[in-house]
């Protein structure tokens, strides 16, 4: 017997050496297996994003990504030889699914090998989601204090700002060479805030306060250990934080010397073909940018048609209906209070909204994400440069929930028009939707259930938006306009950003035609066009990626007719993770097709 379990142990020790020796060091045995390897290898070199996962792994949790530019090229390698083991494997001989998955990876390793071109065309350091915020946001919102285990780890990740802030330097000085310098406002507006975050005493630093009280109650942790931690983070902001950001600080005021006031990336080197890339890899079709000036400027003249009827018919003026939508948003009835009360009413207004928009969802989806969503407040530290709202996916364990964060920094900045809207897209039936059904997608290959292609993520939250529209989760006419103002947004987004980095708009321009155009106060275009400016293309994705979902849903019901199904073409878009559109067209047909012929044969039978 002895003998026997001897020769089971060597046959299972072959059979696994035979699986990883291939899989780790060569051509692995099958697709499924490079993902695997391409996981494993890049999650290793990035703990943040292990954590920003909530995979339970232990590799890495007291460590801080690598920010060099040897990690940036050494990445850039990566993406090169996986694609070329990815294009070693025989399509034909895989299922449907398989092959869509083959698809997924390629389009998105041959975006990333297109790119290479412009690794360094990017501003790291900006005042929307710059490594200078982006750092300690990761410590507040993202790495777990649950465990003993966490805080200790925490304060080592703290301990390692000061080598990350050297090696983001170092690769801002490249850039620099390379002639990438931000433009003079994303300067001063970073150099403010980094000032701000470093003006106070360590104990009055976010990174010490949120600490202090995350640990307050985490089980295990002793009195006298919690001392030593915040003895040891108290002098590691002091020692290496402080210092990291005076450095940081020091080159931004060197930059702001060398940066103009040209904004759009027409002004970098190759910067026709850097913006060309980005519209591509964020809107995943081909459509140049000469077209998507056009296509916004036909969207813009259609949902201001709309808006005008729906102003008219409540007795409002319709001439403007930019303006109108400014004096609505004045009037007190849809303002909240100032101060800690009125924050207070406008969280529990969103966790209303949603709690019904959940409701209202049940007859319009079979597949229902089964993690929570929380309402939370953007943390205060980053609130002056943050939009008005944003998502945040749960762990992938299920651990810790998904978050919609809603901007508070002025309760008087909420209007109860938009609300709604903004609820549907961040969460229920949007991003949290969207996202969470694709994590919970146990029969994907993991690659597939937290790919970020922008056009369909966006453009499902924003068709979320015209769903609610459409299924009357509104409660009036002014909640309705709320919604028709927020899809023209999208629209004049298309021309802005286009006129920004195509058609050498000048920061002003941009910030007139979108006053002129939409409801939105000056205050907060400033803020939406600084964001176009240091992020090209991504704004566009939007409105591409919703057209594209309504036109494939209007191919389904034209074709299917009385047998369409609204909770079937919902599950077929959810339920394959974020595809680029052309791909998403594809599954689409296929299903459409499918559904066709099951319906004929059920009528024949």
């Amino acid at each position: 017997m002895k003998r026997f379990f001897l020769l089971l142990f060597a046959v299972i020790v072959m059979a696994a050496a035979v699986f990883i020796v291939p899989t780790v060091w060569f051509q692995p045995w099958s697709a499924d297996h490079l993902y695997t390897r391409v996981f494993v290898s890049y999650v290793t070199r990035h703990p943040m994003l292990i954590t920003q996962l909530g995979l339970p792994l232990p590799m890495g949790a007291s460590r801080l990504d690598d920010f060099s530019v040897r990690a940036t090229e050494r990445d850039a390698d990566f993406v090169d030889q996986n694609l070329a083991r990815l294009r070693r494997y025989d399509r034909n001989r895989m299922s449907p699914e398989a092959r869509l998955s083959v698809d997924v990876m390629d389009w998105f390793l041959s975006d990333a090998q297109a790119g290479r071109r412009f690794l360094y065309h990017d501003y790291p350091v900006n005042q929307l989601f710059g490594f200078q915020s982006s750092l300690p946001s990761f410590m507040i919102s993202t790495h777990p204090l649950e465990r003993p285990s966490d805080a200790e780890n925490y304060v080592k990740r703290v301990a390692g700002f000061g080598v990350a802030f050297d090696q983001e330097l170092e690769a801002l000085r490249l850039r620099e060479t390379r002639g990438i310098v931000p433009p003079r406002f994303v300067l001063q507006k970073v150099h403010s805030e980094m000032s701000r975050f470093v003006s106070g005493t360590p104990e009055t630093n976010v990174l010490y306060t949120h600490f202090a009280t995350a640990t307050d109650s985490i089980r295990g942790l002793k009195a006298d250990q919690r001392s030593r931690l915040l003895d040891r983070l108290r002098g590691e902001i002091a020692g290496t934080v402080v210092p990291a950001y005076r450095r940081m600080l020091a080159f931004v005021a060197h930059q702001e010397s060398l940066a103009t006031d040209d904004d759009g990336v027409w002004k970098l080197p190759d910067g026709d073909a850097y913006y060309a890339y980005m519209l591509r890899h964020s809107t995943t079709t081909d459509m140049p940018p000469d077209s998507i000036h056009a296509l916004g400027l036909r969207e813009v003249a259609r949902v201001q048609a709309g808006m005008r009827a729906l102003l008219a018919a409540n007795d409002i003026d319709a001439a403007r209906p930019g303006d109108a939508m400014r004096g609505l948003r004045k009037e007190p009835r849809f303002a909240f209070p100032d101060g800690d009360e009125g924050r207070r009413q406008i969280l529990a207004s969103y966790e209303a909204i949603l709690a019904d928009a959940a409701k209202r969802c049940d007859s319009l989806f079979d597949v229902r994400p089964r993690q929570r969503l929380e309402v939370q407040r953007v943390p205060s530290f980053k609130e002056a440069t943050s939009p008005g709202a944003y998502y945040n996916a749960g762990g992938m364990d299920g651990g810790r929930p998904g978050v919609f964060f809603a901007n508070l920094r002025d309760p008087t900045e909420t209007r109860r028009p938009d609300q709604r809207t903004l609820a549907y897209h961040e969460g229920v039936p949007g991003h949290h939707f969207q996202l969470t059904i694709a994590q919970e997608m146990k029969s994907m290959p993991f690659f597939r259930r937290v790919l970020p292609f922008t056009a369909y993520v966006e453009g499902w939250a924003l068709y979320a938006e015209r769903l609610a529209l459409e299924q009357g989760f509104h409660r009036d006419a002014y909640d309705s306009l709320g919604a028709l103002d927020a899809e023209l947004f999208r629209a004049v987004r298309l021309v802005v950003d286009t006129g920004i980095h195509r058609q050498r708009w000048t920061r002003e321009q941009a910030i007139d035609y979108m006053v002129d155009n939409t409801g939105m106060d000056r205050s907060e275009v400033v803020t939406e066009i600084e964001r176009y400016i240091v992020n090209p293309g991504q704004a566009c994705a939007y409105k591409v990626g919703q057209l594209e979902i309504l036109a494939l849903r209007q191919r389904a019901m034209d074709r299917l007719g009385s047998r369409f199904d609204l909770r079937r073409f919902h599950n077929v878009v959810l339920t394959h993770g974020a595809l680029p559109l052309s791909l998403l067209d594809q599954v689409v047909n296929e299903w459409i097709e499918a559904e066709s012929q099951r319906k004929e044969m059920k009528t024949e039978g």
